[in-house]
C-alpha cells in the first residue's frame, strides 16, 4: 500500500469518501459468496476486504489522524473491555447474556441510547433485524415465537383493514407487518435477510429457465397467457431450480 499510495495514479487519488462506495460493494460482494457457498470466493473477497481496511489506515497515518496501530488497539481494548466474562470474573449462562452485557457496557461507555449504535444508512431490513436485537438484548423482548406469531397476525388484519378502505394508513400498516415478521423471523432464528435474499436468487434461476424455455418454443413470454407461463414456472421448481 505504501508503493501504491506513492507510485499508482488511481491509488494516489483516493480519499475515504471515494473509498466508501467501493467498500459497500465489496462487502456485498463478500455476502453473496457466503450465500452462495463459494468458499474460495469467500477468501478472495476478505483479502478485497483487507485490503479496503489497510487502505484507510494508511490514509488516516497519511492526515496524522490514526494508523494501522491504533486501529488494532482499539478493537482489542474493545474485546476486552466488552467481554469480562473471558478477560474479568463477570458470569454468563448463554450468548444472550453475552449479548445483554454488551449493551449494558456500550451504555457505560457513553452510548446514550441502546438503538444509538444502528447504522442510519443500513438497509431497512437489515436495521429492523439489529434494532429488535439490540431492544432485546436489555429484556425488550418475548420469551417465544409464539406472542410473535400473534403480533404477525394482529398486523395482518389491521393492514387488511386499512387496505380494504384505502386509507392513508396503509403503507405505515405494511411496515408494522413486515417490522413483526422480521421480528417472528429473528425468534425463529431466521435471518430475514438470508431468508429474502436466497428466495430472490431462486426466482431469479426459475424465471430465467422461462425465458430460455420460451426461446426453446419460440414464444416470447410476452405472448404467453399467465397460465402458460406458470406451467414453465413449475418446470422449472420440479428441475430442482
Amino acid at each position: 500500500m505504501d508503493r501504491l499510495r506513492m507510485n499508482c495514479p488511481w491509488d494516489k487519488a483516493q480519499t475515504f469518501e471515494s473509498l466508501r462506495y467501493l467498500t459497500i460493494e465489496e462487502t456485498y460482494e463478500l455476502s453473496d459468496a457466503i450465500l452462495d457457498k463459494k468458499y474460495g470466493d469467500i477468501s478472495k473477497e476478505l483479502g478485497d476486504l483487507m485490503l479496503h481496511l489497510v487502505f484507510y489506515a494508511k490514509i488516516g497515518s497519511e492526515q496524522s489522524l490514526f494508523d494501522i496501530t491504533d486501529v488494532l488497539k482499539e478493537i482489542n481494548e474493545k474485546l476486552i473491555r466488552r467481554h469480562p466474562h473471558i478477560f474479568a470474573d463477570t458470569k454468563v449462562e448463554n450468548a444472550d447474556d453475552v449479548r445483554a452485557n454488551w449493551e449494558v457496557i456500550k451504555l457505560k461507555e457513553g452510548n446514550k441510547s441502546v438503538l444509538g449504535g444502528v447504522p442510519v444508512s443500513l438497509p431497512a431490513m437489515v436495521k429492523a433485524y439489529r434494532i429488535q436485537e439490540k431492544a432485546s438484548g436489555v429484556g425488550f423482548d418475548w420469551n417465544d415465537s409464539d406472542p410473535a406469531w400473534e403480533k404477525v397476525q394482529e398486523e395482518l388484519q389491521e393492514f387488511k383493514d386499512e387496505l380494504a378502505q384505502k386509507s392513508d394508513r396503509m403503507e405505515d400498516e405494511f411496515g408494522d407487518l413486515l417490522f413483526a415478521l422480521v421480528n417472528y423471523a429473528r425468534l425463529t432464528k431466521i435471518n430475514p435477510e438470508d431468508a429474502l435474499e436466497k428466495t430472490n436468487k431462486r426466482f431469479i434461476k426459475r424465471f430465467q429457465f422461462m425465458e430460455n424455455r420460451a426461446k426453446e418454443i419460440d414464444k416470447p413470454l410476452s405472448d404467453m397467457s399467465l397460465d402458460e407461463m406458470d406451467k414453465l414456472w413449475q418446470e422449472a421448481k420440479s428441475s430442482g431450480i
